[in-house]
């Protein structure tokens, strides 16, 4: 564990889709096991609902999962992935320490939030999620 002691990276999922943000966000949870879980943020979806992405629902579900420890934040395709990349070139949208994670949704999503369940640093869930890229289904 860090030097944070306490303190757990927060995950952030941005999907299209609120529905689809919400349930990757419970599966990776429930996959984490018992104990204390990493604070987990969906981001789906445009206010009022629909589809698409909100750069406002993204800054608010990043400053509800931060906890100083850092921010993992998981994108599912196109459109999201530009959001959060303005976000973080604004500087000042999302929590310190945010970081953006090139991994595949799903697998990402529970392998980032193990990982920070367990108390792995920033760059541990990053590489973990990252690592989700290898993974065979054969």
């Amino acid at each position: 564990m860090s030097d944070t002691t306490d303190k757990l990276v927060g995950i952030v999922l941005v999907s299209h889709s609120a529905d689809v943000a919400t349930s990757v966000a419970e599966l990776a949870k429930g996959l984490a096991g018992g104990g204390t879980t990493a604070p987990v943020g969906p981001a789906g979806g445009i206010p009022g609902g629909g589809l698409g992405t909100s750069a406002e629902l993204i800054s608010a579900a990043a400053a509800s999962v931060d906890q100083g420890a850092g921010v993992a934040v998981l994108m599912d395709l196109g459109s999201a992935i530009l959001t959060v990349k303005a976000l973080l070139a604004e500087g000042d949208e999302l929590p310190e320490n945010t970081r953006l994670v090139d991994a595949p949704f799903v697998e990402g999503a529970v392998a980032a939030v193990v990982t920070a369940s367990a108390g792995g640093d920033l760059a541990a869930v990053e590489a973990a999620a990252t690592e989700a890229y290898s993974y065979r289904k054969e």
